[in-house]
C-alpha cells in the first residue's frame, strides 16, 4: 500500500473549548430531535471474543436517515443559516454521504444544494444524492480538487459552503452521536471513531470527556490516509501528498484547524488497519452482525479484529459510521474478507470432457459442503494441455482445511486436475 511523504503545516491553532463544547452539542441534539434516527447501540458477543473485551456495543450509525451519521452535521449547520443565505442556495463536497446528508437536509429545510463529489465516488452515493434533489457535480480523482472546485462554485455563484467537518455546528451535529451511546451506555471505557477529516471523532470526544473524561477516545485511519496520528505526534496538521485506500469515505489527506483543535485535546490515541483488515470487519459485520458497512465506517471494528487497541475486560463502543455501498463493490469487499479469514479459494482447474467433467465438479463440491460461488472458462495458457479446458472457480468453505480438503478431492477426480489455488500464495 502506498503513501505519499506528508508536509507539516503550522498554524495559530484555537483551543476545542474556542471551537465547541458540550453545550453546543446538546442544543444541536434538540435541533436534531424530530430530524434524526436515535440509532441502535447493539452488543457482539463474536467481535467482544475476538478483542478480549467485557463487551462490545456497536453504534449503528449505518442505519441513520441516508446511510450515515452525516445529516446531523448537516441539518445543525444548515437550520442556523440566515434566510438571505438559504435563498441563494449551499454548496457542498464529499466523497459521497456528506454530499447525501447536505442534500436531504436541503429538502426538510427548502435549501437548493449543490454537491461536488471526486470521481472515485460510488454511483449508489452519487444516485441517492440526487434522489434528495440536490444537483451533483463531479470534479477531481481526489477529494482534494471537489474540495478547491466547491469552494470556486461558492464564490463564483454566492453560494454558502457547507465544510464537510471543519465547522463547530458540523462537528456539534456529529457530536450527538456521543449523546446517545451517553443515554444507553454511561459506563463505557473505550470509544472507537474513524477518521477522515475529524469532525465525527471531534463531536463524540467533546461529549465523552464531558460526561467522563477517563473514557478512552481512540481514532481509527487507513493506513494509506493515516495523517491524524503524525498531527497529534508532531503538534501540528500533518497533510499526506496523497492517500490509497479502499475506504474512500475517509479518504482525507489531513485534519483542518478545527478538528486538529480538538482531537489533539480529547482524542487520545490514533491507530491504522490495513485494507485487508477492513474488508473482514466489512465481512463479519455483514454475516454476525447483519449490518451493511462500508469499509471507511467498519474502521473501528476492524482495529478491535486485528488487536490494534488493547481492551482487554473493557466496555467498549465502536461507531459503524456509514453503511452507503454499491452491491457489486461490496459482494468484492466481502469475498477478499472471506479470502482473508481462509474462508474462499480461487482455484484454476483443467477439465477433460467438458462439460460432463463440470457436472462431476459440481456434484463433489456440493458432497464436501462447500459452495460453488463462481465458475468461469479461462483464456488459454500456452502451458495449458490442449486437451483440457481451463476453468477458474471461486469456493467457499468453514476455512482453509476445509477447503484443502475440497481441492484434494477435486483433484482426484476423474479428468479434473487442480492447477494451482489462491491457499498456496
Amino acid at each position: 500500500m502506498s503513501q505519499g511523504q506528508g508536509q507539516g503545516h503550522s498554524e495559530t491553532v484555537p483551543s476545542a473549548s474556542e471551537v465547541v463544547t458540550e453545550a453546543d452539542v446538546k442544543a444541536a441534539n434538540e435541533r436534531l430531535a424530530e430530524v434524526v434516527h436515535q440509532t441502535p447501540l447493539d452488543g457482539s458477543t463474536t467481535i467482544a471474543e475476538h478483542c478480549g473485551a467485557a463487551r462490545v456495543d456497536l453504534k449503528l450509525e449505518n442505519m441513520q436517515r441516508t446511510g450515515s451519521f452525516k445529516i446531523r452535521g448537516a441539518y445543525n449547520a444548515m437550520a442556523q443559516l440566515p434566510e438571505d443565505v438559504r435563498e441563494r442556495g449551499v454548496v457542498a463536497s464529499s466523497a459521497g454521504n456528506h454530499a447525501q446528508g447536505v442534500a436531504l437536509a436541503g429538502q426538510l429545510l427548502g435549501i437548493e444544494t449543490t454537491i461536488v463529489v471526486p470521481e472515485i465516488t460510488p454511483a449508489a452515493k452519487i444516485d441517492a444524492t440526487r434522489g434528495y434533489g440536490a444537483e451533483v457535480v463531479v470534479e477531481g480523482e481526489q477529494y482534494e480538487r471537489s474540495y478547491e472546485y466547491a469552494l470556486e462554485l461558492a464564490e463564483e455563484e454566492g453560494l454558502e459552503f457547507v465544510h464537510p467537518f471543519d465547522d463547530p455546528d458540523i462537528i456539534a451535529g456529529q457530536g450527538t452521536v456521543g449523546l446517545e451511546i451517553l443515554d444507553e451506555a454511561p459506563d463505557l471505557d473505550t470509544v472507537l471513531v474513524s477518521i477522515g477529516g475529524g469532525g465525527l471523532i471531534s463531536g463524540i470526544a467533546t461529549v465523552l470527556k464531558a460526561h467522563d473524561p477517563d473514557i478512552r477516545v481512540v481514532g481509527v485511519q487507513p493506513e494509506g490516509a493515516a495523517h491524524a496520528k503524525p498531527s497529534m505526534e508532531q503538534d501540528e496538521i500533518h497533510m499526506l501528498s496523497e492517500v490509497d485506500t479502499v475506504a474512500e469515505g475517509i479518504a482525507d489527506a489531513r485534519l483542518l484547524e478545527q478538528t486538529f483543535a480538538v482531537i489533539r485535546e480529547r482524542v487520545d490515541d490514533v491507530v491504522s488497519v490495513s485494507d485487508r483488515e477492513l474488508t473482514v470487519a466489512s465481512t463479519l459485520l455483514a454475516e454476525r452482525a447483519k449490518t451493511v458497512a462500508e469499509t471507511a465506517g467498519a474502521a473501528p471494528v476492524a482495529a478491535l479484529l486485528s488487536g490494534g487497541v488493547d481492551v482487554q475486560d473493557e466496555h467498549v463502543a465502536a461507531i459503524v459510521s456509514g453503511g452507503n455501498v454499491d452491491l457489486t463493490e461490496h459482494a468484492e469487499v466481502t469475498r477478499t474478507g472471506l479470502h482473508e479469514l481462509g474462508r474462499y479459494v480461487d482455484a484454476r482447474l483443467e477439465l477433460r470432457g467438458w462439460p460432463t467433467a463440470l457436472g462431476a465438479v459440481t456434484e463433489l463440491v456440493e458432497e464436501q459442503g462447500a459452495a460453488l460461488d463462481t465458475v468461469e472458462r479461462a483464456n488459454r495458457r500456452v502451458t495449458d494441455d490442449p486437451n483440457r479446458v481451463p476453468v477458474t472457480v471461486g469456493l467457499a468453505g468453514s476455512g482453509p482445511e476445509h477447503l484443502r480438503e475440497v481441492l484434494d478431492a477435486l483433484a482426484g477426480l476423474e479428468g479434473v486436475a487442480v492447477v494451482e489455488n489462491s491457499l498456496d500464495r
